[in-house]
């Protein structure tokens, strides 16, 4: 009787893997969804579309966007978390939705480590200190002298509580022992358009998102979180110049799949993607938008959300940050 148990689970598991194998060979026979956790108009977004729109072309079947915003991008990234294991919803992972929310909330309705399948970091981009035209300050220096000159008066926009930008701003305030007042938005989008119009003075950005806008003059970069000046702004120093060493790191975009997606599939995206990010024309479009391409493994990809979830969980703790206290 054991005999004959072990046999059949034997026979099971084998006819589960090729029926899987099978899946991979043929997979994608629809459209994928791709999720992303975040408004449309900010860099999260931007990245998604430019990568997605290849990707789609690459695997045969249209990649189709579905913005989830809200909760500093939790709504989205649980959404993926409990979709079908099946390949035909995959999602982006940040810093905000992957470390930074984890850090915040214990509460979080997922684990970014257990909750998800890494395919690969799709971009790393710099983060952005700008202003208002308006703002009183031509430079990081007369900057940093307003602000301190008027602690509590001003105040900084990003696309949510705890989010990456969120954790910028209070990294920058604990760097420079100064106080701004918070003001979270549900994405990049709409905290953009107040900066614009004046609502509020200053925000801690991706670049991709402020980047049209710093081109055109409608917005005053003061520094960036980045390893060296950039090419398009070279009279912008980056914070680690300015001594702001903890306020220089970058952001990063991946890709996700829900847990227990088919190990196949997984390599069938990743292979997709990597192509797609080695694109001339890819290149080109993310790097004009101020973000560098990546494409790497997805056990690399997996390092790097565990590192950073580490690091942020310390600067919470250090900073007493609380997802409900901006």
């Amino acid at each position: 009787m054991k005999s004959r148990k072990l046999l059949l689970a034997i026979t099971f598991t084998a006819g589960a893997a090729a029926m899987a194998s099978a899946q991979a060979q043929n997979f994608p026979t629809k459209p994928i969804k791709l999720i992303v956790p975040f408004a449309p108009g900010g860099t999260t977004d931007i990245v998604a579309r430019v990568v997605g729109d290849k990707l789609g072309k690459e695997l045969g079947q249209p990649v189709v966007i579905e913005n989830r915003g809200g909760g500093g991008g939790s709504i989205g990234a649980s959404a993926i978390s409990k979709a079908d294991p099946d390949g035909y919803t995959i999602g982006v992972s940040t810093v905000s939705t992957h470390a930074v929310n984890a850090a915040c909330n214990s509460k979080l309705g997922y684990d970014p480590i257990k909750d998800f399948a890494p395919i690969t970091n799709m971009a790393r981009t710099p983060n952005v200190l700008t202003v208002n035209p308006k703002f009183p300050a031509q430079d990081f220096k007369q900057f940093l002298a307003e602000v301190k000159k008027n602690p509590g008066k001003l105040n900084y926009a990003t696309s949510g509580t705890c989010s990456i930008q969120h954790m910028v701003g209070e990294q920058f305030k604990a760097s420079t022992g100064t106080f701004i007042l918070h003001i979270p938005y549900r994405g990049a989008g709409p905290a953009l358009n107040d900066l614009l119009g004046g609502q509020v003075d200053m925000m801690f950005d991706n670049l991709p998102s402020s980047m049209s806008h710093i081109q055109s003059n409608k917005l005053r970069p003061l520094a960036i979180a980045w390893n060296k000046r950039l090419d398009a702004m070279p009279n912008v120093p980056t914070f680690a110049e300015l001594g702001l060493k903890q306020v220089n790191d970058p952001a990063w975009y991946g890709l996700v799949a829900p847990p227990k997606t088919p190990d196949d599939i997984i390599k069938k995206i990743n292979a997709a993607a990597v192509k797609v990010l080695n694109m001339p024309d890819v290149k080109e479009r993310l790097m004009a938008s101020g973000a560098e391409p990546v494409g790497n493994t997805p056990a690399e990809h997996a390092a790097e959300i565990k590192a950073e979830l580490e690091k942020m969980k310390n600067l919470v703790n250090k900073q007493g940050i609380k997802l409900d206290g901006a």
